[in-house]
C-alpha cells in the first residue's frame, strides 16, 4: 500500500487551518501530513502545533507559496505526495478519490473544480476567468484538454514530483508543476473536486502581479526543452 504524505502550506491562516487538519486527519488517518508555516504572524503555528500526528515546518519570514511547498516535498517520505491549501476551500474528504487515482496507475492527477462543485464564493468572477485563459493557453501549447490548470490541489508520485526541479517562488508553482508534467508525457488526470469559499482570512494572490508570473511560466515552460525522464 503507498504511504501518503499531504503538503500543505499555509500563511495567516489561523482561522482555517485547526478544523482543515481535523478533517484531514479524518479524511486520511494514516497520512504523513506537513504543514509548512510560511512566516505567519497571527498564530497559525501555534494551532498547527497542538494537533497530534502534524509535522510543523516554520519559516521565519513569508517567502511565498512555491518556497513553502518546495520545502514541504523535500520533508515529505511517502510514495504519493499530496498538495492542497490550508484556507478551508479544498475539501480533505475529496482527498482519497485523488489518492485513489494514483495507486490506480495515475502518475499527476488533478483536482478539478471546473468538473466538480464550485460553492458560492468560492472563487471570483475575474479568477474564473483568468483561470479559464490560462487553461487554454496550457491546452494550446501543450496539445492538453485541462480544466483547471491553477488548481492547487493535486496528488503526484514521489519518482515524478523528485524529477521535476521546481523552482517556483509564488503562486505560479501549479503551473509549473503542470506544464513540467505535460512537456515531460507524464499523463495528466483530472478528478472533481468541491471548491469551498475561504473559511477565514484573506487571500495573498494579486491578480495582476501574480496573473503575470503564471503567464511567464506558460511561456518559459513551453520555450524550454524537456528534460530527460528516468526509467
Amino acid at each position: 500500500m503507498n504511504r501518503v504524505s499531504v503538503i500543505v502550506p499555509c500563511h495567516n491562516e489561523v482561522e482555517s487551518i485547526g478544523p482543515v487538519l481535523q478533517r484531514l486527519r479524518r479524511a486520511v488517518p494514516e497520512a504523513e501530513v506537513i504543514v509548512v508555516d510560511d512566516g505567519s504572524t497571527d498564530g497559525t503555528a501555534r494551532v498547527v502545533a497542538q494537533i497530534p500526528g502534524v509535522q510543523l515546518l516554520t519559516r521565519a519570514r513569508n517567502g511565498g507559496k512555491g518556497i513553502a511547498l518546495r520545502q514541504g516535498m523535500a520533508a515529505a517520505t511517502g510514495d504519493v505526495l499530496v498538495f492542497m491549501d490550508g484556507d478551508g476551500q479544498d475539501a480533505p474528504e475529496d482527498l482519497p478519490l485523488l489518492v485513489d487515482r494514483v495507486s490506480e496507475g495515475s502518475q499527476f492527477v488533478n483536482g478539478s473544480k471546473f468538473i466538480g462543485a464550485m460553492e458560492k464564493g468560492a472563487i471570483s468572477l475575474p479568477n474564473y476567468w483568468g483561470n479559464r485563459f490560462m487553461s487554454g493557453l496550457i491546452n494550446l501549447l501543450f496539445g492538453a484538454a485541462i480544466t483547471d490548470s491553477q488548481s492547487g490541489y493535486r496528488a503526484i508520485s514521489r519518482q515524478v514530483a523528485l524529477e521535476m526541479t521546481l523552482s517556483s517562488s509564488q503562486y505560479e508553482i501549479e503551473t509549473e508543476m503542470l506544464c513540467r508534467a505535460l512537456k515531460t508525457g507524464v499523463g495528466v488526470t483530472e478528478v472533481p473536486v468541491t471548491r469551498k469559499a475561504r473559511s477565514g482570512g484573506t487571500t495573498g494572490f494579486r491578480r495582476v502581479r501574480n496573473g503575470l508570473r503564471v503567464l511567464a511560466m506558460i511561456l518559459k515552460e513551453r520555450a524550454t526543452p524537456a528534460p530527460s525522464r528516468r526509467d
